[in-house]
């Protein structure tokens, strides 16, 4: 519950005038911003002593007002009017409030009030800020990123803070007196809060027009927000200015581009990162680790990834090898590539304070290291006990840690993996922990730690191989995480409903506009099992990021681990991922260009079927498969909702409809997938056992047959899947338009790029579900097929295809 009581309410708007880019306003001695970004978005900031603290962090990465759209201004004496073509921003005199409408009149904001009638568009406490808004019972909110329980975060309030969940010391400040059956006093729970990563940005979904409208709230203090009272939403922080993005939607997907803009999209991922990775936190050495490796080849287990966990590293010393365990770290890095696997290290931000140890003394003597308010060191406790901190505020601490990343990683490593980086300080609190040479507060920058270390890693890696794309994986985050690495949903459990959990999480990091993520396939804490692990499995392969990892003392968790038969099915599972990496490459390139998610809510393309609103326990992976897994033990069969459209059921091609539920079966060897009617799902002809120098002569295209006539967009890219080429042409990409009419279905492919050297397509095989036609016309040629397949020679050319359907 956020408390507003002795919160000193902003009352009365002292003088408005226009600015280029909107309005300013004179109040209780402050400045108000209210500036017109784009049509459809709008910024709110107020001052603190009269002066304005832009930027107020690290999220935004463009100047949101480099191109202020056309508005007008609209003064009276009871309320200004500020308006553009999508929208209205109504600022109150007296009393003080703000609402923003569409142009429909729709509500977008509006101020709440409280018993009294009085409004709460803005209070302050002691340098904390509030706010207070409208809404309704029957309305739902989505977003926030990282955050446990229901997607639809309605009835329930929210701490922004990065938190080590399974730290005992962090986690005690959120269970400490919470009653025996409030699963919130439990750190282990699924519905704990706070996770790792922060992202102050929601949807506000209007009942019952299904319309959306975002808040993005740019501050990086520690926050709150409360949806849980039925007809007002509340949030709260605890300092710094307020800088707030709203949204005017109302569909989510143009938000969601709009918010992703802002703060940036992922980068163009290489290949091998969408693959499948073996990790574990164990006591490896270095003959242990190629032996694993080796048993994912012996054992036709297709995989790119090993990763090694902090036992690798000589006392837990960051940038070291135990030589010991690990004596010739280049020449196993050199086999390891040989086979086609890629190896990714863990580094922590903690520096073992270790005078005599090259990365400390390198730290002191360039003054990198975070301080308290006396100048001292700050010192936490972690891995290697005593630990300081890079300050990662300063430009010259994160120069300095992409270089020593850089370094590293010419050992031959592939990637780099972030963790403890909330920062995570063990059992000494982190707040004397100070930033920007001690200036900061540890308050300001907290939440945006991980994000800046994130950021220092990448540039390092990017500068010591300017053309290739460079890996990083990211316990925490803060908004603006997606540009500089991929996100896990950090030290899960080996629980049926933390399988369930990350199905909603993984949604809301998708929706916050971060597509690269994944959880611990099977469970990081505690032991799994066969059956759990198996279904863990087959939706783990169907998820953005894909990796099997566990806690050491665990019972083994690896591919092989429960025997034949569940290894056979598991075998499967991660062949399909293999096989449907043409697809999967396909929806991350679109993330990379317009924001949309990879693993998505059915909400984020059905918002305006009320059904969809609750639905958390299945998804869409990219826009034209459907994903129901199996989310409790001896389950034999479940309830599918399947949205508008026609669908296909992907294991017996079975077209089942659209808008509705069904109940289908779960035996063991699968879980229930389903094609979108109108897709071409681009597929590999077989699942490799790397992606490493994969190019095959043959792709499959596996055209589902819209049952009604209408107008279908797919797509598939085709390049060296490594470097930074394919952004300046290096790379075929075929846009498939799929049209049904009149019982003719025409599938038109058009190719843009320039090649690249490695491209070695010989031909596309058409594959046709829900029809087989004996023959077809490619393009003035007439040819056979056999049950709907069809040869397609091709080599990166524009074709048409067309053939008669039955109706």
């Amino acid at each position: 519950m956020i408390s507003t009581d002795n919160y000193i309410r902003w009352q009365r708007v002292d003088s408005v005038i226009p600015t280029p880019t909107g309005i300013l306003a004179e109040l209780h001695g402050e400045q108000l911003r209210i500036d017109v970004v784009r049509p459809d978005v709008l910024r709110i900031k107020i001052s603190r002593g009269g002066v304005f603290d832009d930027p107020p962090t690290f999220a935004v990465c463009v100047d949101p007002l480099a191109e202020t759209p056309g508005f007008r201004v609209e003064p009276g004496e009871a309320v200004v009017r500020l308006s553009t073509e999508f929208c209205v921003a109504s600022l109150w005199l007296d009393p003080f409030r703000i609402d923003v409408h569409r142009s429909d009149g729709s509500p977008v904001i509006e101020t709440a009030q409280d018993a009294d009638g009085q409004y709460w568009a803005y209070a302050t406490l002691n340098d904390s800020f509030a706010i207070r808004r409208r809404c309704r019972q029957e309305d739902a909110i989505f977003g926030l990123g990282e955050k446990s329980g229901r997607h639809n975060r309605k009835g329930r309030d929210f701490t922004m803070w990065n938190t080590d969940v399974l730290n005992p010391h962090d986690a005690l400040e959120y269970t400490a007196g919470k009653a025996a059956d409030d699963p919130r006093g439990d750190f282990r729970s699924v519905e704990f809060d706070p996770y790792y990563v922060t992202i102050p940005f929601f949807y506000h979904q209007s009942y019952p027009d299904g319309a959306m409208a975002a808040s993005f709230v740019d501050n990086g203090y520690r926050g709150g927000y409360e949806f849980s009272q039925p007809e007002e939403y509340r949030i709260l922080f605890r300092g710094g200015q307020y800088t707030e993005y709203v949204f005017a939607g109302p569909d989510m997907p143009a938000i969601l581009e709009a918010y992703t803009w802002l703060t940036g999209r992922i980068a163009l991922p290489p290949i091998w990162s969408l693959g499948y990775h073996q990790c574990r936190w164990y006591e490896y050495t270095q003959d242990a680790v190629e032996a694993v490796a080796q048993l994912h080849r012996e054992n036709d287990i297709p995989c790119d990834g090993m990763w090694l966990d902090i036992e690798y590293m000589d006392g837990y010393r960051v940038f070291t090898w135990d030589s010991d365990r690990f004596p010739n770290p280049r020449e196993m890095l050199k086999r390891l590539a040989a086979q086609g696997f890629r190896v990714i290290t863990i580094i922590d931000p903690g520096v073992k304070f270790d005078p005599g140890y090259w990365v400390f003394d390198q730290a002191t003597e360039r003054d990198v290291l975070c301080r308290t308010e006396g100048g001292d060191i700050y010192i936490g406790q972690v891995w290697p006990g005593n630990t300081a901190f890079p300050d990662f505020v300063t430009e010259e601490a994160r120069t300095w840690w992409g270089d020593l990343n850089a370094a590293h990683v010419l050992f031959g490593l592939a990637g780099i993996w972030n963790d403890m980086n909330e920062p995570s300080t063990g059992n000494i609190p982190a707040m004397r922990m100070r930033f920007g040479r001690g200036k900061y507060p540890h308050e300001r920058y907290h939440n945006q730690y991980g994000l800046l270390m994130a950021m220092g890693t990448t540039k390092g890696l990017l500068n010591a191989s300017p053309g290739r794309r460079p890996f990083v994986l990211s316990r925490a985050g803060f908004a603006g995480i997606q540009r500089y690495a991929a996100n896990w949903m950090g030290d899960n459990q080996s629980r049926w409903d933390h399988l369930w959990l990350s199905i909603a999480m993984g949604a809301g990091f998708g929706v916050s506009g971060q597509a690269f993520v994944g959880a611990d396939i099977g469970g990081f804490a505690g032991n799994s099992n066969a059956e759990l692990f198996l279904r863990w499995m087959q939706y783990g392969t169907l998820t953005p990021f894909c990796r099997n990892h566990s806690e050491i003392g665990n019972v083994d968790q690896y591919a092989w681990a429960f025997g034949e038969v569940i290894q056979d099915h598991v075998r499967t599972a991660i062949k399909l991922r293999y096989r449907l990496l043409p697809y999967l490459y396909a929806c991350f390139l679109e993330a990379s260009e317009t924001g949309a998610p990879v693993q998505r809510p059915l909400v984020f393309d059905h918002q305006y079927d009320a059904t969809v609103r609750d639905i958390d326990d299945q998804y869409l992976l990219g826009g034209d498969l459907l994903i129901a897994p199996v989310i409790g033990p001896g389950v034999t069969g479940r309830q599918v909702y399947l949205p508008a459209g026609d669908w296909y059921d992907w294991h017996t091609g079975y077209l089942v409809g659209g808008q509705r539920f069904l109940a289908v079966t779960t035996p063991l060897d699968r879980i229930p997938i389903y094609a979108r009617g109108g897709a071409v799902i681009p597929m590999w002809p077989e699942a490799p056992n790397s992606t490493n120098d994969y190019h095959p002569a043959v792709m499959e295209l596996h055209l589902f047959v819209p049952a009604s006539d209408g107008v279908y967009d797919s797509m598939v890219q085709e390049d060296d899947g490594l470097t930074l080429a394919a952004l300046r042409g290096a790379r075929y990409r075929t846009t498939f338009t799929v049209e049904r009419a009149a019982g003719q279905l025409t599938v038109k492919a058009e190719v843009s790029g320039e090649g690249y050297p490695q491209f070695r397509r010989e031909r596309f095989v058409l594959v046709l579900h829900g029809a087989a036609p004996d023959s077809g016309q490619l393009d003035d040629d007439m040819i056979n097929g056999t049950n709907g397949r069809f040869e397609i020679p091709n080599r990166g050319t524009s074709f048409t295809f067309g053939c008669t359907v039955t109706e």
